[in-house]
Formats: C-alpha cells, sequence, structure tokens
C-alpha cells in the first residue's frame, strides 16, 4: 500500500503528530478542544465504528465537514453542503523574518479576537494561539495585520490566520507576515503551505506570486450527525453564508483535512485568505 502524504490529511496527521498534546480522542477519531479549534479527523477509511465514534463525539445533529469524501455515507447520515478548495505550498516563497511583527501571546488575546471581528479571516477562539507562532504588526498600539500558524503535520505547518484591518490595507502588512511565519516554519526545516477557496482566482494567483504552487484540490462535502440535538437547535451548515471584509457572501469550509478523512470547519472565501480589493492575503 502507498504510503499517504502528510497534506492528504493534515488535521489527523497534525493530532497524531506536533499537536498530540491537545488531541481529544473518541475510538480512531480525533478532534482539538473547542475552544482551540473546530477541526476534527477521521481515519482515512472510515468504517462503522469511525462513524459512531464521530458521532458520539460530535453529538445528534451536528454537522461534519469532510474533504475528499467520496463514499458511502452510514444510514441516517444527511448531506448538507458542498464546496470545492485548493492546498497551495511554498515552492520559492521569499520568506524573512519582519523587524515591525512581533510574536502574539495569551496577553494579546482580546486584540486578537477584535482583529478577528473585524476581519473575519475563519474561526479563531481563545485558545487557538496554542497551535503555533502568531505574528502582528500594531499602529498606535493596536493590533492591525496578523498571521500564524495552524495545522502542524510532521515536516509541514499551515498559514492560516491571516488579516489586516481595513484601514491598513493596501500596504504591504499581510504579505510581509506570511513571509515573516514561514520564516520561522523554514528555520524549522519544515515547508509552509495555505489553503484557499477554488473559485477565488485572485487569491489563488496572488499565492501564486508568492510562491506558493498547487498541490491538490478538494471537494467540501458537509455531513450532519443523526439526531436531534439535546438543545433542539442542529448544528449551523457551513457552507452558509458568512461574512468577509473584501469577500463576501462566499464560504468553504476551514480546512484543517483536505482528504477523505479530516474534517473542517467554514470559513470566509480564503482559508488562509485574500482581500482580493487589496492583493494582501487577509485572511
Amino acid at each position: 500500500m502507498t504510503e499517504r502524504h502528510p497534506l492528504d490529511n493534515p488535521a489527523l496527521a497534525s493530532l497524531l503528530g506536533p499537536h498530540a498534546h491537545l488531541a481529544v480522542r473518541q475510538g480512531d477519531v480525533l478532534r482539538y478542544p473547542e475552544d482551540v479549534a473546530p477541526f476534527i479527523a477521521l481515519p482515512d477509511d472510515p468504517d462503522a465504528d469511525t462513524w459512531r465514534d464521530a458521532a458520539t463525539l460530535l453529538g445528534p445533529g451536528a454537522v461534519l465537514p469532510l474533504a475528499g469524501f467520496d463514499g458511502v455515507l452510514p444510514t441516517g447520515w444527511e448531506v448538507v453542503g458542498h464546496g470545492a478548495g485548493v492546498q497551495l505550498v511554498d515552492e520559492g516563497v521569499a520568506a524573512a523574518p519582519d523587524d515591525e511583527a512581533v510574536r502574539l501571546g495569551p496577553d494579546d488575546v482580546g486584540d486578537i479576537l477584535a482583529l478577528i471581528d473585524r476581519t473575519r479571516p475563519g474561526p479563531f477562539r481563545s485558545r487557538t494561539i496554542e497551535l503555533g507562532t502568531y505574528l502582528g504588526i500594531r499602529r498606535g498600539g493596536v493590533l492591525v495585520a496578523m498571521a500564524g500558524e495552524r495545522l502542524h503535520p510532521p515536516g509541514w505547518t499551515e498559514i492560516s490566520a491571516v488579516c489586516t484591518d481595513v484601514a491598513h490595507r493596501g500596504q504591504g502588512l499581510a504579505t510581509r507576515l506570511v513571509h515573516a511565519v514561514a520564516a520561522i516554519v523554514r528555520v524549522r526545516g519544515e515547508t509552509p503551505f495555505l489553503h484557499a477557496s477554488a473559485d477565488n482566482t485572485d487569491a489563488i494567483r496572488l499565492y501564486e506570486q508568492l510562491g506558493f504552487r498547487l498541490r491538490r484540490r478538494v471537494t467540501f462535502t458537509a455531513v450532519r450527525v443523526p439526531g436531534e440535538p439535546a438543545d433542539g437547535v442542529p448544528g449551523p451548515n457551513p457552507f452558509a453564508v458568512v461574512r468577509d471584509a473584501g469577500a463576501p457572501n462566499t464560504g468553504i469550509p476551514n480546512t484543517g483535512a483536505p482528504s477523505s478523512g479530516a474534517a473542517a470547519a467554514p470559513a470566509p472565501r480564503s482559508a488562509s485568505g485574500a482581500d482580493v480589493t487589496s492583493g494582501d492575503p487577509v485572511g
């Protein structure tokens, strides 16, 4: 059997590897703590036990977004949406430290969440900063741009949470931060990668100009766990309309799992983001 590449199921590779200390497990199904990240990872070839474990871990009525899944769902599981994305990998990114970029820590979480709320790059929670290094740029004491590390399959690191306040776009801040985060990843001997919505051709073109290349295309399928939720409110559809400055009313799963087994939560137009109005990556 051919060994699968870590990026074929990066959420699973992360939770079995560098992020194993964060893993919450039910059988062969893994997830991050809810206050860290929304990603859930299934084995590459889920069986009946896998689906049962996923249902137990998520709960009745929850939504599980799958990437690259083309199998048959068990009885009672319902498809609630589809989407398409791309996975891009570093092939010549001009990685370089940035003198203005500062490392963000737990004391900065309030400012980070405020910036995330203004820019909507995708899910960021109170402990997401534990996933890796996050860098930010402040102006007048206010955090106006940031980027950081998310999924961490062995040998690879995903660049994510790339965002710039609308008042500071067009200055290349996010591009500088992508370069700076890539430099940190490279120092460890690892390779940066990221994700974007397949229909966001401007973002993909921008990332290619930065030195990323297309590795694979991914089709996402969101499925709902059978049963009625205890609170009577079903899990949200990850393909519902979401808001993103510069790219409204579009969404794909904020992919942390482009394989048959990995699951991800919703994100705006680009999972690692692009402000197509300014040319800066912002999500």
